[in-house]
């Protein structure tokens, strides 16, 4: 069986004039490139950057990420009217299509294929629960919240009206597809696209409980942390010479990320440099030497390079810390060799990442608006320091690696097993076609309230009318 990969690539525009433009790579892969309006993707990635920097110096701006779909959009729009395209995958020959769960335009491509699906999160599961919309939010925090599964009172109040907040937005976004779906689908049979995603077959979420609050999870989830992970090489011998020189103190590994690295500035380059400069550990960084200010004297114990071998150097023994931008990855890979990290934050799921490395004590996390040397310092000291953050690490570590499957097992595995059923509908719960107020009883709650209160009711009722006739029989025994 051959399963089809879509995505929607905005920075390769295709050059070829072949229709479709595609190209074979080994025996069952095809890769198909769509050529976008170059001032489009110039456009969406102007307005992208600039989402980046409201983030990252001000604060979150919705209406951006608003703006951002609305082009997305108009691409998916661009994408399901060419004809070439749609005719090429209609004709192929395949089972089953595997794509990012936030790329909603896939979704509609599929439904247009009239495809069985599945979907792929890099995200924690928290990120698509208002697809979900099945979440206890009595002990599961909502994206964006802050919160961990222990939360008090107002802390569930505060999550209650998040999820409102947050399916709000949701649903703002979800409408920048309004008129794509109205153009290329008939009246009568046009999706509705948060229902699209509910008929995946299964979905794979790049998480695990050795990082993620447990919470309940539908028979058609599957968490497949560390999927991304890659096999343990020696590193060059030119770090093995500057490791050696720092002896039992070890080393510091510092990667926070591409898209972060770009918004380093000069003064937080310098108040990461001093921080450096205070610890005994000799320190590995992945920073541009082109990137490099050059009235800032690079710290003595400091090796910066533009690229590192991450994985290599995390699974190194003289390792004593991670400091990172808390991406998914970069935080599975930490997990994955049991390394206790502190988290710069920047954007995205950063902030939401980091949240759970510090309930489960691997490690703590540091706003870039407040980098100082000083706090810097002697938060990374506390970390390498303090036998608890290791000791955590090692506990995810553990649990990470006892799965009795790997990651690449359970997806391959249920894969195989939907393929062989023919789809997923004995793991998909009712739940997902209920409405709401049947989901959580609310329909049987208001019955058995009217009912309660309409018996008490009626019991005052007769109760009255007996102590009245009472009252009259007394009344004429009297007399």
């Amino acid at each position: 069986s051959l399963s089809l990969s879509l995505s929607l690539s905005l920075t390769k525009l295709l050059r070829s004039k072949e229709i479709p433009p595609c190209r074979r790579e080994g025996t069952h892969t095809i890769f198909i490139e769509h050529n976008i309006i170059p001032n489009s993707v110039k456009k969406l990635l102007k307005i992208f950057v600039l989402f980046i920097y409201l983030f990252v110096y001000y604060r979150f701006e919705h209406h951006t990420i608003v703006k951002i779909h609305r082009h997305f959009g108009d691409l998916c729009n661009h994408l399901l009217s060419r004809k070439d395209i749609m005719e090429f995958l209609k004709n192929a020959n395949f089972d089953l299509v595997l794509f990012e769960s936030v790329d909603y335009c896939s979704s509609l491509i599929v439904e247009k294929l009239g495809k069985q699906f599945v979907l792929f999160l890099a995200f924690q599961l928290g990120f698509m629960d208002f697809e979900l919309q099945r979440v206890p939010l009595s002990y599961v925090p909502v994206y964006g919240s802050g919160l961990t599964d222990q939360m008090d009172f107002w802390g569930r109040v505060k999550n209650f009206l998040m999820f409102f907040d947050l399916s709000r937005k949701q649903r703002e976004i979800l409408s920048q597809y309004d008129s794509t779906i109205q153009e290329h689908f008939a009246e009568g049979s046009r999706p509705v696209l948060s229902d699209l995603l509910l008929k995946a077959e299964l979905w794979f979420v790049n998480c695990d409980f050795a990082f993620e609050f447990a919470r309940p999870l539908f028979p058609n989830i599957v968490y497949v942390g560390g999927l991304l992970d890659k096999p343990v090489q020696s590193i060059p011998q030119d770090l093995e010479n500057f490791i050696t020189q720092f002896g039992d103190s070890g080393f510091v590994l510092v990667a926070l990320g591409t898209v972060a690295t770009k918004f380093q500035t000069k003064e937080i380059i310098k108040e990461m440099n001093n921080a450096f400069a205070h610890l005994p550990q000799g320190v590995i960084w992945a920073c541009k030497d082109s990137h490099w200010p050059k009235d800032v004297t690079l710290a003595p114990n400091v090796k910066i390079m533009d690229w590192l071998p991450q994985t290599d150097l995390l699974a190194h023994p003289s390792i004593r810390l991670f400091v990172t931008h808390g991406g998914m990855n970069s935080v599975n890979e930490a997990i994955q060799h049991g390394v206790p990290m502190v988290g710069i934050l920047f954007f995205s799921d950063q902030p939401e990442n980091m949240i759970r490395v510090e309930a489960k004590t691997i490690g703590v996390s540091i706003q870039i608006q407040t980098l100082k040397a000083e706090t810097f310092a002697r938060t990374m000291k506390e970390v390498i320091e303090d036998k608890r953050y290791k000791s955590a690490a090692m506990a995810s570590k553990i649990i990470r690696h006892s799965h009795p499957l790997t990651p690449s097992q359970r997806l391959e595995g249920w894969i195989d097993h939907i393929l062989q059923t023919g789809g997923a509908a004995h793991l998909k719960p009712y739940a997902f076609q209920q409405p709401w107020h049947e989901q959580y009883l609310l329909d049987v709650f208001l019955f058995l309230l009217g009912l309660t209160l309409g018996t008490v009711w009626l019991c005052v009722k007769v109760l009255g009318a007996v102590m009245r006739y009472l009252s009259g029989a007394r009344k004429a025994k009297q007399t």
